[in-house]
């Protein structure tokens, strides 16, 4: 993984791939397996009954954008874990809210061991409810923003593999860039990409996943 701390000049750097896979991850052609989380019931519900499924609202994609970035170099279960804890401690995710938050609540959010404590995400997480305030403000929503990203997927082009589903697309790069331009942070292409997926945006669910034969089947 690439480092995830800004650089010289407030620049961020994409924080690179970041695929929710785990070591469980299907065996290629095994169907009847899931992509991956296979044997935790909490990593399991999670891809049954979100990972790929339509996330729309300015605030429930602000909460997913958000968790992408702080899963950024770590297992997407680390973040699963931690979900209630980073509710808890960013107001629900209400932007209004987290919006007012400042350098004593930098510092308290640093000592909160329900979340991921990396100051560079965390101030990330405030400068975006700030961001997505002035988007609102101006007449516009993250909802139009990312949905504008969606990508179609034929079932002839579904991936085997996750060695077939790319790190970022030219519309994750395309999304990201509109982001920044918005004055959001901590979201390159690879986490952009991250956030499709999870979203329901583009489905990668591979080929052999139960997700995938219950649909062919019904």
């Amino acid at each position: 993984m690439t480092s995830s701390e800004p650089t010289p000049g407030g620049a961020t750097p994409d924080p690179g791939p970041a695929h929710p896979r785990v070591a469980t991850a299907a065996v290629p052609g095994t169907a009847g397996r899931r992509c991956f989380g296979d044997g935790d019931p909490l990593y399991e519900r999670y891809h049954d009954e979100e990972w790929g499924h339509p996330v729309h609202g300015d605030r429930a994609l602000y909460e997913r954008m958000s968790l992408e970035a702080f899963q950024s170099g770590l297992a997407w279960i680390t973040v699963l874990r931690k979900r209630e804890g980073f509710r808890a401690a960013f107001a629900d995710f209400d932007p209004t809210v987290v919006a007012g938050y400042d350098e004593h609540d930098v510092e308290r959010l640093m000592g909160d061991p329900g979340i991921i404590r990396n100051r560079a995400k965390v101030t990330a997480t405030i400068a975006n409810a700030r961001a997505l305030l002035d988007l609102q403000a101006a007449g516009g929503s993250l909802d139009a923003l990312f949905w504008a990203a969606a990508t179609a997927r034929s079932e002839d082009d579904r991936p085997r593999t996750f060695a077939d589903v790319p790190a970022s697309t030219d519309a994750s790069k395309a999304l990201a860039k509109t982001l920044k331009r918005h004055g959001f942070r901590f979201v390159g292409p690879t986490t952009a990409y991250a956030a499709m997926q999870a979203c329901g945006m583009v489905d990668d669910h591979l080929a052999d996943c139960p997700v995938v034969l219950a649909r062919t089947d019904g």
